[in-house]
């Protein structure tokens, strides 16, 4: 009996797979631990799930990993997981660098501690000429902010002459967001059970396919990531046609 992975069709995967890494709040609670806990048991779904996407072929994976509105939580879970951040990139830019992964970041960079983003920056560097999947993290992201600061710039620009309001188009307007040279989502896969976006690539996600499963982050492994491709390639994918 082949395996899932075997079963995946190789002429027709996605390529770029965005995950909303939803419920380690819920594992943690189910475990009787606390919220950063799970957090720190959802590192391995991340490596697996990283792994599987470079092994059938994505050549994107997004994942939703701290929102603008993740700020408002109580300071001891923001301080806990930007501390985590740090160290998990310290132990994962070897590796990362080793499979030829390339790691890209999306949001809003500036208000990350100065010492997660001198790491990400120097994992970034290093990983800058690796050819095979791109890992983007969105931190410190939210698609409305995304979407404003792209109307700010837009407007600065024409108000300076760079460009005229006519030439803005879609295309354009692409542009100006922190995933210009990205292509759009072809799958949005959303975990623990919520059926909402949660202010996650608006624009980008347009003409995605959704999937919803009840999995919680800190559970979801390659079995999981690959059950979700197989559905996405069982789709027609129409674009509004």
């Amino acid at each position: 009996m082949e395996s899932l992975e075997e079963a995946i069709k190789k002429n027709t995967i996605p390529e770029h797979v965005a995950i909303i890494m939803d419920g380690n709040g819920r594992w943690a609670k189910k475990q009787g631990l606390d919220r950063i806990f799970g957090h720190r048991y959802a590192i391995a779904s991340v490596r697996e799930c990283t792994e599987a996407a470079a092994e059938i072929g994505v050549k994107f994976l997004t994942l939703y990993t701290f929102s603008t509105e993740n700020w408002n939580r109580s300071k001891t879970e923001v301080d806990a997981l930007m501390t985590l951040l740090v160290d998990t990139i310290e132990k994962e830019t070897d590796v990362l660098h080793k499979n030829n992964v390339k790691l890209l970041v999306i949001g809003d960079m500036e208000r990350l501690p100065g010492k997660a983003k001198n790491k990400l920056n120097g994992c970034i560097a290093k990983t800058a000429q690796n050819t095979g999947l791109s890992l983007i993290l969105a931190l410190s992201y939210s698609s409305r902010w995304e979407i404003l600061n792209a109307v700010k710039n837009i407007s600065s620009d024409i108000k300076g002459g760079k460009i005229k309001q006519e030439e803005v188009t879609e295309d354009l307007f692409s542009n100006y967001l922190t995933t210009k040279n990205i292509p759009d989502p072809d799958l949005l896969i959303r975990t623990s059970g919520e059926l909402r976006i949660s202010n996650f690539l608006l624009w980008q996600i347009a003409y995605s396919e959704f999937y919803f499963t009840k999995v919680l982050w800190p559970e979801f492994r390659k079995n999981d990531f690959y059950e979700a491709i197989a559905d996405f390639q069982k789709r027609e994918r129409r674009f509004g046609k």
